[in-house]
């Protein structure tokens, strides 16, 4: 008999609802195989941007119930989902549009030329849907990037069906969006199991290992993302797995900008580090801060605005208990001090923010301080103090991969006035480790935009692909090339005439469209010009 699947208060600990069962391998394969027969429909681009639309406005006219079934699950706060589902709407509008232009169909088209050597046949290229694609759920933001998110998203942008693996932090959630995304799926003509859903550990094992599933991505830890991303590499016919991992998010002060704003920069790090309980991908979860007394200052400033967020709820009891136990075995190590440390209570629910500081030497060589290089997720951030600019290249140098590096620079550096150029050389030391680098900010909040890159070296990322932004469709296709095919037997996409409109480049030229379309050509009409 299935497990049943039960809705939980974060806040209480205690069951709200029983919202669904486990999947059984059975019910995996329907799933999938039900996904697998809306590839063909989904091959109409008009649909799929339609779609996107209008899951976008039905998210939005159930946000009264999405936002309160999605509180009531994480204890994020009406206003962080309120914003979460703004995104999410954005998400989806954006990708509709993307869909509507078609540049991401990477239309190229080389003509015969039999002068050259060696001679060169006609060559039409495009990019093709992959299949069937995974999608593993996050748990800290139940919209953006679970059912309704970017992963589905995109993969809808780029044709593909999508089986979302729920994640048991927010099942509830889960269940209301996919049933507002399989009714835009029937409104707009295509079939409800566009997109579809499973429950449960051993369900995300065997969704991983479905021979009709084409490709997979995931946001999570780097435990459960390493398992699928070996699964996925160990089937017989493996898969891309993009995934996006753990992640430190380091942060370097420069002695010139603690001088010059020790106070705010210790303010703005509170409220990155704390934002969400400290349960956001982007973390800033080690600083590289000088000796010294702006140092000092800033410390001082950081301790005090963090201690003064209270308590905060996360997202469950595990993470909790994960949380606690991470600042716990950190503050156990040699010369690591605790200027802020959590109230622990033995029945309680929520978390305090903690700040832990520690000898950048320390970290410059393997060791059992090497535990501070790893993300621990939650509310604390370990400050290590450096004795020089070497000192601090050494520990860059040791850094694992990072979805964001953020520089804190004096005004003479961010301008590469200051004389010894460090801005510069610290922009060149940090640019090899993380996907984005934050110069004069922080990195929590990332922005939905064509320019966005959110992945980086692993353990952040599996592959080099982002999950945020209009590029994130290009991880569910692959290129097909046409040599010499019959101009009747050509998909419309390429075709000599142009009859979708689609942006292209020809004999290495680009072509801006004439009349752009988002359907293709009914049987028996003819090309447009």
């Amino acid at each position: 008999m299935a497990a049943p699947v039960w809705s939980l208060d974060p806040r209480t600990g205690k069951r709200r609802e029983r919202v669904a069962v486990e999947a059984t391998a059975d019910a995996v394969d329907a799933a999938v195989r039900a996904a697998h027969t809306a590839r063909g429909p989904l091959a109409d681009r008009g649909r799929r941007a339609a779609l996107l639309r209008r899951a976008a406005a039905l998210l939005e006219a159930d946000a009264d119930r999405v936002l309160a079934t999605a509180d009531a699950e994480t204890a994020l706060g009406t206003a962080r989902l309120t914003g979460e589902l703004a995104r999410t709407a954005h998400q989806l509008r954006s990708f509709a549009d993307l869909v509507d232009e078609g540049a991401f169909l990477d239309v190229r088209i080389d003509h015969r030329a039999p002068e050259l050597a060696p001679p060169r046949p006609d060559l039409r290229r495009y990019k093709i849907p992959l299949g069937v694609v995974a999608v593993y759920a996050a748990s800290n933001f139940p919209l953006a990037f679970s059912v309704p998110g970017g992963d589905t998203a995109s993969a809808l942008a780029a044709g593909c069906p999508v089986v979302v693996k729920v994640h048991p932090d927010h099942p509830a959630t889960s269940e209301r969006c996919a049933a507002l995304l399989r009714r835009a799926a029937t409104d707009t003509g295509l079939p409800a199991d566009t997109v579809t859903l499973v429950h449960g550990f051993q369900a995300g094992l065997d969704l991983i290992r479905h021979p009709l599933v084409a490709a997979a991505g995931f946001t999570g830890s780097v435990r459960g993302g390493r398992a699928l991303h070996d699964a996925a590499a160990a089937r017989p016919r493996p898969i891309p797995f993009h995934g996006e991992l753990g992640s430190l998010n380091p942060v370097v002060v420069t002695a010139a900008a603690a001088a010059e704003r020790a106070e705010e920069i210790g303010t703005g790090l509170a409220g990155s580090m704390t934002l969400g309980t400290g349960q956001f991908c982007v973390k800033p979860g080690l600083v590289l801060l000088p000796d010294g007394a702006a140092g000092d200052r800033l410390l001082a400033a950081l301790t005090a605005a963090a201690g003064a967020t209270g308590p905060g709820v996360m997202l469950d009891h595990r993470m909790r208990d994960g949380y606690l136990a991470g600042v716990r075995e950190r503050a156990q190590l040699p010369d690591v001090q605790m200027p802020l440390a959590p109230v622990v209570e033995a029945e309680g629910h929520t978390v305090d923010a903690a700040v832990l500081t520690v000898p950048a030497a320390r970290l410059t060589a393997a060791g059992p301080h090497d535990l501070l290089l790893e993300e621990c997720f939650g509310p604390v951030t370990v400050v290590a103090r450096y004795a020089g600019e070497d000192e601090a290249g050494a520990v860059l140098a040791r850094m694992p991969g990072t979805l964001s590096a953020t520089l804190q620079l004096a005004a003479a550096e961010s301008a590469g006035t200051d004389p010894e150029g460090r801005g510069a050389r610290l922009l060149a030391a940090v640019t090899p480790l993380a996907g984005r680098v934050v110069v004069n900010g922080w990195p929590t909040g990332v922005a939905v935009a064509p320019a966005q890159h959110h992945g980086g070296p692993y353990p952040a990322a599996t592959s080099t692909a982002t999950s945020v932004g209009g590029t994130a469709v290009e991880r569910w296709l692959r290129p097909v090339v046409y040599q010499d095919t019959p101009p009747a037997l050509l998909p419309p996409e390429l075709r000599e005439a142009n009859p979708l409109g689609l942006p292209r480049r020809v004999d290495d030229r680009p072509e801006a469209p004439a009349a752009p379309r988002t359907a293709a050509p009914t049987a028996g009409e003819e090309p447009g010009p």
